[in-house]
């Protein structure tokens, strides 16, 4: 039986592992907990994330991801080798599988080597490394191997990643430490300064998805928090509003948008021209935040193109990306909408494989979209 092409988000809040011909198989938080005394393994994914806050002096749950690169090399390496054989089995019949990791823009060599090497230590046969900008850009159905500029910004947990893309690569790019996880922190400093409450990440993370916003909206929007009172230090609720998170929330956002602005004055000016025709795509978790195109907009211009679907939901268009043997063939694909994608998106660069053959309805399908 031959071995499978598979595709790994490694990402810093959440993990997604795509098999070639089976779709999405696995989503779950990068989260390990694990005994200090014994050193042994207790969960990984969600089981771990349920433990984040509430586990005994002994156990640890930690995200041994940071910013997009490994913090924890040897937790990284045992967390990949569970997911990747809960993806295709503990016995790969033959054959170990080909697996495509994404890194953000700008890593070093050394942080580069370090998710190479944990993956092959996680049972891969080859191993392909590309850029998170690319492989979105391929993700939302562009066709980067047009000589024509187009721009990218992918918020995800620890990283965004910008890049003007023409030719099959990036022309101009950059890479901030800012983006969920920061939003995150930013809501729990605001809550704590106004309020004096103190909340947890998880949820902060409930505020940001439920009423967070940049951007001012029509209708104020409000929602009940629970937490505990600094002064008192006793169980307490307030009210927190979604013109709250927007003030929370604006230095974060401003550090994105300046980055933005930054990759578009470095961009050359036939590029400038395709993207103010083109807009720009925003992908990945963070770009769900209410109001963020509307704030880029205005202080970029260019128009952000901007679907609000959760990531996994908007596979289809990218998972023909991934069926079809080469990414150049994407060119008809550009009709697909296009899907804010954080993990399909990234797989179609997965290693030279044999002609794929597509059912003539799929196929159909994918040219018709």
């Amino acid at each position: 039986m031959a071995s499978s092409d598979i595709g790994i988000d490694l990402g810093t809040a959440s993990i997604l592992v795509y098999v070639k011909g089976k779709g999405v198989v696995l989503k779950e938080p990068s989260v390990v907990a694990y005994d200090r005394d014994t050193n042994k393994i207790v969960a990984i994914g969600e089981e771990a994330r349920l433990m984040l806050g509430r586990t005994p002096g002994n156990i640890v749950a930690i995200r041994p991801l940071r910013q997009g690169v490994i913090s924890d090399y040897t937790i990284t390496e045992k967390m990949l080798k569970y997911f990747v054989q809960k993806a295709v089995g503990r016995s790969y019949f033959g054959r170990r599988p080909r697996i495509s990791v994404c890194v953000p823009s700008q890593v070093t060599e050394v942080e580069k080597k370090a998710v190479e090497d944990a993956t092959y230590a996680a049972g891969a046969r080859d191993v392909s490394i590309i850029e998170e900008p690319v492989a979105a850009a391929i993700g939302a159905g562009i066709d980067i191997y047009r000589p024509c500029g187009n721009m990218i910004v992918d918020i995800g947990g620890g990283t965004s990643d910008i890049a003007v893309i023409s030719l099959g690569g990036p022309v101009v790019s950059a890479s901030i430490k800012v983006a969920g996880d920061d939003f995150d922190e930013a809501i729990v400093r605001y809550v704590r300064k106004k309020h004096n409450l103190l909340i947890g990440d998880r949820t902060a993370e409930d505020i940001k998805i439920k009423i967070g916003t940049t951007y001012p909206l029509v209708e104020d929007e409000s929602m009940e928090v629970r937490g505990r009172n600094l002064v008192t230090g006793l169980p307490k609720t307030v009210t927190v509003t979604a013109s709250e998170t927007e003030e929370a929330l604006h230095e974060t956002t401003s550090q994105i948008v300046e980055a933005v602005i930054g990759v578009l004055e470095r961009t050359p000016p036939e590029l400038s021209a395709d993207i103010l025709d083109r807009g720009i795509v925003l992908t990945g978790g963070g770009a769900l935040l209410r109001g963020l195109e509307e704030l880029i907009e205005e202080r970029a211009h260019p128009l952000v193109r901007h679907v609000r679907q959760h990531p996994v939901d908007a596979l289809q268009p990218a998972r023909v990306c991934v069926d079809l043997p080469a990414a150049q063939r994407l060119g008809p694909l550009q009709r697909v909408q296009d899907p804010v994608v954080v993990f399909a998106r990234k797989l179609h660069r997965l290693l030279p494989s044999p002609v794929y053959r597509m059912p003539r309805t799929r196929m159909a399908r994918a040219w018709l979209a």
